[in-house]
């Protein structure tokens, strides 16, 4: 899939009108996602178009709808932008944005609904329970089996995430979970990491991670400088075509559109499993979306435009 990609025609900059880049938020990843917003303005200043930078807080829609806009470009990481909240709001206003709707945001949100989602479609996920006490926790890592991987099921960017290895470090890694809302205890996988950005109905070449420490945690993915990625990854083309076609299952059944990225891991036997899907993803210098796409010669003004001619209507594409 990745060596097949369809080209999409570059629209005149003038037909997007004014554009608001909706960034920042009220979320745990809101640093984030200010420096994918910043990226993502520059870009697409880049590429002559009207962009304006919009710092949101909860009378976003308000704003939006005040200031003569045409579309949004939005770029909110976690609760409140990429949980359909933000969505929901604009659907109301009849304003065009990029990403998910209402549906496939809110359910790529919640990892434990997501698994329960790809599950039911025959995609591999490692096993998991919600715990909502420390002895809750203690039983479900029991049940999945050492080594286990405590979360919050409704933040990203490894935000309050936890690689617990035996009973006595569950109620430490529990109490930094909850202080993000429900927690999520699953099996951990111990292959790779991968992950597979989505554009358009196809998948970009795949990006495998590997941190400098061993886990891929918010240094590791904004901050270090000694992250090891592999894009495109060596893997048996077999095997790289079925991440690609659960990558795909897992965006449709969950009712995603546009672009994202799923995330998977890969067991002792080389066999993928679905961790989670992100449906407005990194933009940042050391985001992988961005990474994919400049293996498949797309760069990032270029990926920014197409990601926003997402939100063009058919009359609008023809002018």
């Amino acid at each position: 899939m990745a060596d097949s990609l369809t080209p999409h025609l570059t629209p005149a900059p003038e037909v997007f009108g004014k554009v608001a880049v909706v960034m920042g938020g009220w979320s745990a990843e809101r640093e984030v996602s200010l420096m994918s917003g910043k990226e993502v303005c520059a870009a697409l200043q880049s590429a002559g178009v009207d962009v304006t930078p919009i710092d949101a807080d909860q009378n976003i829609a308000s704003v939006l709808a005040d200031g003569g806009y045409s579309r949004s470009f939005l770029i909110l990481h976690g609760r409140g932008g990429e949980d359909g909240c933000i969505q929901g709001a604009l659907d109301l206003i009849n304003m065009p944005y990029t990403g998910s709707g209402v549906l496939g945001s809110a359910l790529a949100m919640d990892k434990m609904r997501s698994k329960i989602v790809c599950t039911a479609q025959g995609i591999p996920t490692p096993d998991a329970f919600m715990a909502s006490t420390i002895e809750e926790a203690n039983v479900a890592a029991r049940n999945v089996g050492f080594p286990v991987v405590i979360k919050p099921t409704l933040e990203g960017s490894s935000i309050g995430v936890s690689m617990v290895d035996s009973a006595e470090e569950i109620a430490e890694a529990f109490n930094v979970a909850a202080q993000h809302g429900p927690v999520m205890v699953e099996k951990r996988m111990i292959g790779r990491e991968i992950t597979a950005a989505i554009m358009n109905g196809q998948c970009l070449p795949l990006v495998s991670m590997k941190a400098h420490g061993g886990f891929y945690d918010y240094d590791a993915k904004y901050l270090a400088d000694d992250t090891h990625y592999e894009c495109p990854v060596e893997l048996p083309e077999s095997l790289t075509a079925e991440i690609q076609q659960y990558a795909l299952s897992a965006f449709e059944a969950l009712g995603c559109e546009g672009w994202g990225r799923v995330d998977f891991m890969l067991d002792e036997q080389q066999r993928p499993h679905f961790i989670e899907c992100n449906t407005a993803p990194g933009m940042t210098s050391h985001s992988l979306v961005p990474m994919a796409a400049a293996a498949a010669n797309i760069d990032f003004a270029s990926l920014c435009v197409q990601i926003l001619a997402q939100t063009l209507n058919q009359q609008e594409l023809a002018a």
